[in-house]
Parts: C-alpha cells; sequence; structure tokens
C-alpha cells in the first residue's frame, strides 16, 4: 500500500477502504507522508467525494491522531455543542450553564475568533482572570463538580485535522462537504461527549451560504455521529444577519449575562432554547419540549445565572462582572451610524458587519493579534424594522480611534433600506436527528 496508488484510485472516483485511510492519515500525520501528496488526495476528494462509510472512517482517523478525552465517568448526560461559525453568536454562553442547571455534564472546548466570525473563548476572556486552560485533571473535576467547564482548544487533540485543514486554507480545497464534516466530528468525537448537537449556520454570514448545502452538511455530521455509536441532532439556523444585538467579545459577554438575568429575549434566546431543548433531551431522557419548558423555568427562576456564576467564579473570573456589567471597561472612542432614508431595514449583512468588527479591533486578521475586548458593534435595528432617515442604525466602539472611519463604511454598507418589508425568514429552517 502507497500513498500514490491512494490517491490515484480516489481520482479515479473509487471508494477508498478503511486500512488505506487510515494508512494515509496516520502516514501524514506522522510526517511519512508529504505536504504534496496530501493535497492531491484533498483535491481527489473534493473533486470525487466521499460516501459516508469513507466519511466515517476519515473522522475517525483523525480524531484518534490524538488524545481522546475520557468522559465514561459522567455517563449518558455528557453533551457538546458545536457552532460551524458565525456573527454574534453567544448562544454557548446562555447554553452551557442552562444545560448543566438542569443536570447535564458539558465538558467543551472551544476555539478563539479568526476572521469575520467570533469565539467563544475570546468572549470570556473579556471577563478578568477568566482561565481558558486547565489541566485534564482540573478540566474534569469542574465538569465533575459544577457541570460545566470551558476551555480553549488543546493542541493534543486532532493532530492529522489540524495539518490538514491547514493545507486545504492554501490549495483550495475547503468547500468539500466530506473534508468539513470530517474535520468539525473529528473533534466533537475526540471531545468524548455522549451526544453531540451542532448549530449549522446557513446564510450571508456562514460558510454555507444555501439551504442544500447545510442540510447535506448537516447530514453527513449526523450519519458520522450516529456510526460512531453517538445521539446526534442538528439545527439549521439563519445566519443572514447578525445574531442578537451586539456583535463584539465584551458586548456579546453583557448580552448574554442579561439574557441569563430575565433581562432580554429576542432570537439569541430562542436558538438557544431549541439547542437546550435537544441537549437536555438526550442527556436527561425527556421528550425536547419538556426540556425546553425546564430550560425556560432554569432562566426565568435565575438558577441559569446561578450556574454562569459558580462556572465563570471557578475558572477564576471576577463574578463583579456578572453582577454588575457597567464594571466591563468602556470603549474610549464611539460613533453612531444612522439611516440615509426612509424605509424598512431588509438586510444586515453579517460578513460586513463581521469584517467592520475586525476592523474596530474585535477580531484577528492573522492568528496572534491582540483583541480588543472592548470593541464591537451594537445594532439598534434588526432585519424587518421600519427605520426613519436620521435614525440610529447601530453605534461602533473602540479603543483605536483611528480605526472608526475605515469600520464605519463597511458598517454602513450592510444595511440594505427598502421602501417594503422584507419577506420574513425562519430563524431555525430545519432540525435533524
Amino acid at each position: 500500500m502507497n500513498a500514490c496508488d491512494i490517491i490515484y484510485k480516489k481520482r479515479q472516483g473509487k471508494p477508498l477502504t478503511e486500512e488505506e485511510i487510515r494508512f494515509f492519515v496516520d502516514g501524514y500525520a506522522k510526517g511519512d507522508i508529504p505536504d504534496y501528496q496530501a493535497s492531491a488526495l484533498m483535491m481527489a476528494i473534493c473533486c470525487r467525494d466521499m460516501d459516508d462509510a469513507e466519511t466515517a472512517v476519515l473522522t475517525d482517523a483523525m480524531a484518534h491522531s490524538g488524545m481522546i478525552s475520557d468522559l465514561s465517568r459522567f455517563g449518558d448526560v455528557s453533551v457538546d455543542k458545536h457552532s460551524t461559525g458565525g456573527v454574534g453568536d453567544k448562544t454557548t454562553l446562555v447554553v452551557a450553564p442552562t444545560v448543566a442547571c438542569l443536570g447535564a455534564k458539558i465538558a467543551k472546548m472551544s476555539g478563539r475568533g479568526l476572521g469575520h466570525t467570533g469565539g467563544t473563548v475570546d468572549k470570556l476572556e473579556s471577563i478578568p482572570g477568566y482561565r481558558s486552560e486547565l489541566d485534564a485533571d482540573a478540566f474534569l473535576r469542574q465538569v465533575e463538580e459544577i457541570g460545566v467547564a470551558v476551555i480553549g482548544q488543546s493542541e493534543m487533540f486532532t493532530p492529522a485535522d489540524k495539518k490538514l485543514y491547514a493545507l486545504r486554507d492554501v490549495t483550495a480545497t475547503v468547500d468539500s462537504i466530506p473534508l468539513i464534516a470530517s474535520s468539525i466530528m473529528s473533534k466533537k468525537l475526540a471531545s468524548g461527549a455522549r451526544s453531540i448537537v451542532l448549530d449549522v449556520k446557513v446564510g450571508i454570514g456562514a460558510f454555507m451560504k444555501d439551504e442544500k448545502s447545510a442540510r447535506q452538511l448537516a447530514y453527513r455530521m449526523v450519519e458520522i455521529g450516529k456510526r460512531h455509536g453517538r445521539n446526534m441532532a442538528a439545527l439549521m439556523t439563519n445566519m443572514d444577519a447578525p445574531l442578537g444585538n451586539t456583535v463584539g467579545n465584551s458586548l456579546e459577554m453583557i448580552e448574554a449575562i442579561e439574557i441569563l438575568q430575565g433581562k432580554r429575549k429576542g432570537p439569541v434566546y430562542d436558538v438557544a432554547i431549541k439547542l437546550i431543548g435537544q441537549m437536555a433531551s438526550f442527556a436527561l431522557k425527556i421528550p425536547v419540549a419538556e426540556a425546553q419548558k425546564r430550560a425556560i423555568r432554569a432562566i426565568e427562576s435565575g438558577s441559569a445565572f446561578s450556574k454562569m456564576k459558580e462556572w465563570i467564579t471557578a475558572q477564576g473570573g471576577d463574578g463583579r462582572y456578572l453582577e454588575d456589567t457597567s464594571l466591563f471597561p468602556v470603549a474610549r472612542a464611539c460613533e453612531t451610524i444612522c439611516a440615509s432614508e426612509d424605509g424598512f431595514i431588509a438586510q444586515i449583512d453579517a460578513v460586513k458587519i463581521g469584517m467592520a468588527c475586525m476592523s474596530l479591533g474585535a477580531g484577528r486578521f492573522k492568528k496572534g493579534d491582540v483583541i480588543d475586548h472592548t470593541a464591537g458593534i451594537t445594532l439598534a435595528k434588526t432585519v424587518g424594522n421600519p427605520v426613519c432617515k436620521g435614525e440610529p442604525l447601530g453605534s461602533l466602539f473602540t479603543d483605536r480611534p483611528e480605526r472608526l472611519d475605515a469600520a464605519k463604511k463597511m458598517a454602513i454598507q450592510a444595511f440594505c433600506i427598502t421602501e417594503r418589508p422584507p419577506e420574513k425568514k425562519p430563524l431555525i429552517y430545519k432540525i435533524i436527528r
């Protein structure tokens, strides 16, 4: 068996055997197979596809290229969540403590923002003292005692995926359903949870721009998880516009806090309740509708917010910021953008808002860039709202005033105003189990 024969076989459109896939992934992870051969196979997969069985084996091989988290001590109550990435998506901050409050165990590794999408870890680190790195013993002990811990992704997990993703990014082989599915699911399988709920974003601000491709990805990932004995669900959710009223790290943290305090509702709350319903249904073996009712009661009673405080302070975060959000630093520079005409908000381009936030300092243009946790955008209007000329559309915040002009131009371009109200799109397109 050799790499060249495997590449040729896939180029011919033939399915690869389990032995061939594991041979290739193992060889590439160890450095025995060079980048140029891995690139050739990725391109062959892009052009010729992989069936469900092949994709499941590829996922498992990448998952086992590094450490596998052992959550067996938690049994069936261990549950994980993953979002394919969006603008203003702070649902994990609401979901994690609420699910834990209901009795599930969530041991979650989350990413940092890169590009126009934000990262949960960056949002959590806007709270002074929050530790996003814990050793394995401390991580699992916190999950056992409190029910929830959220840390940054470990370099010890899925090294083959990390190598392959970096290669795909520079060889135009990112947009392949089996490669995307195996990349996401290898990390989820390595994380060890018994049940996995996916939030597959659809629209302008998502990787999957249309329902058809998002549905294909969701079904493929659900199938992979089921083949590996996991309980699986996937929600296809709208990402044409930013999710919620804030984009930017401390701003999104405040919005999540206020949701758990019962001060806000809206789309973030709605998506979170749907995600929690699926997660708690699996973990507690109860109907989804009952799980959603329990989630709503946990938020309304304040017990979910209490669990958030317990979780954040356990990881070193200053709990005073949760009780009094005015303690969060305020950006030195702020500017409001206003409507240029009367009409209705027909669109708020999530990518343009995300890029404007990056320009303000809320995101990274490259790995290692320093985040301005105060930077971001608050939205005064949402899609479908009426607006009058001169009325505020949103406000921009940054500690780097020299960046305001460029960000303002991008943010204004994100808003499309029309004479008639737009056709309303669903927040959640489909739920796949």
